[in-house]
Formats: C-alpha cells, structure tokens, sequence
C-alpha cells in the first residue's frame, strides 16, 4: 500500500534563497493576509512553499486553485515534480505573479497532488481605508 503525500509546511512568502554552498532555504516576508484600499486590487509577486514527504517515487503533479468565499476553485497553478523515495523532503517554490482580487473577503485555497488534496486553506483579504495625508 502507497502511503498518502504529507504536508510539512505551507507558507505565504515574499521570497525564498537557496544558500547554493548547504542547500538550505531562508523564507523571507512570511504573510497569512492582504491589505487593499481600492478593489479590485492585484498583487504582483508572492511564493507559495509547500515542503512534502511521503510521496511515493516518480512523477507527480501539483495543482492550486483559489476561488472567492467559497464559490468553485480556479486553476490557478499547475506543475509536475519528481519524487526519488518516500523518506524524501520536496520543497515546491511556486511563483505567483499578478494575481487579482476583485473584493475582499476570504480566497479558498485547495492544494492537490495527483488529484487527491492534500490542504485546503485561505487568504483573506481586507479593505483597508487610505492612511490620512499629512
């Protein structure tokens, strides 16, 4: 019996550096939310890092989709990777440039690998008014 894929981390990041002499990933900008004053909004650059393991070995498929308050996930994202052992950690780096948000309120996120989920979870968004200026 294959075992099921297991999420060890899944952040919402401004970047990530790979040290290129340890191999060793430093997330920077960790965020759970976004802040707008005027929707619809676009956020221009953002990384989910997913880190899994149990996958069993050979390729693999990864699929993000987002949809608004609940309503039906778009595909956002879609991409294959590699698995050589189960006792194997993959780290998934994935770029996500000028993604809109119509309104706020909360974005379902669903992470699948091979079609089966793996996480579902959310970013909400908020309306922030425009800070007085001086």
């Amino acid at each position: 019996m294959q075992s099921k894929p297991q999420l060890i981390a899944w952040l919402t990041c401004d970047g990530v550096h790979i040290d290129p002499s340890s191999g060793k990933h430093t997330i920077l900008g960790i965020f759970s939310n976004i802040h707008g004053h005027k929707f619809p909004i676009v956020h221009p650059f953002m990384i989910w890092f997913l880190s899994i393991t149990d996958c069993a070995p050979g390729e693999h498929r990864l699929k993000i989709s987002m949809g608004f308050n609940n309503a039906n996930p778009e595909q956002l994202l879609q991409r294959p990777f590699k698995s050589h052992s189960p006792m194997d950690r993959i780290n998934l780096i994935n770029e996500i440039r000028n993604l809109p948000f119509p309104a706020p309120g909360e974005y379902a996120l669903l992470i699948e690998i091979d079609e089966e989920p793996l996480l579902g979870t959310s970013i909400v968004v908020t309306a922030n008014p425009i800070p007085p200026t001086n």
